[in-house]
């Protein structure tokens, strides 16, 4: 097993010169058995920090990607849903889906989690979740913090909602 962690050393250190290798093998030597443990454990530690952070590096990337493909196509022209037909009637946009629509086009726009808006804006998760969805009525209040959260005043926000409104409405 020391063997093996040798080379491990070695492989992470790659850029040292045979000197400081024979040098550091030498240390090695001196070394009481529980000293060697230690270092080894160190060793593996940061092999695995090492390997942590390439693997979050590489979903970050890939969100990036992901981030930027939904960027590409909401910037094509799409179809706006005018109004939702139930069977055989007509149902208009209510203010409270209005709201839901823009604060989660908004969040998403962004690429901000549900969980990061609600624990800058103070509200439950859940409770966001349903005002996005359009089943909760929101006060005036904590429709002004969720906007705070997305960085807007709440009468840019609201400004949204009644664009939205007027194009569901033409």
């Amino acid at each position: 097993m020391e063997q093996v962690m040798m080379n491990e050393q070695i492989d992470v250190n790659a850029v040292e010169t045979p000197e400081q290798i024979r040098s550091s093998s030498a240390r090695m030597r001196e070394l009481t058995p529980a000293q060697r443990r230690a270092v080894m454990f160190a060793q593996q530690q940061v092999i695995r920090a090492r390997a942590a952070k390439k693997a979050k590096d590489e979903h970050q990337a890939a969100l990036v990607r992901m981030w930027q493909e939904e960027d590409a196509e909401t910037a094509r022209p799409r179809a706006v849903v005018r109004r939702r037909e139930t069977v055989g009637e007509v149902k208009e946009v209510s203010l409270r889906e209005a709201i839901g629509h823009v604060l989660r086009d908004l969040r998403t726009r962004d690429h901000k989690t549900l969980r990061e808006v609600s624990e800058k804006a103070g509200v439950s998760l859940g409770y966001l979740s349903e005002v996005e969805r359009g089943q909760k009525e929101a006060s005036s209040e904590l429709l002004a913090s969720i906007s705070e959260s997305l960085g807007l005043s709440t009468s840019q926000m609201l400004r949204m909602v009644a664009d939205y409104l007027d194009s569901v409405d033409a």
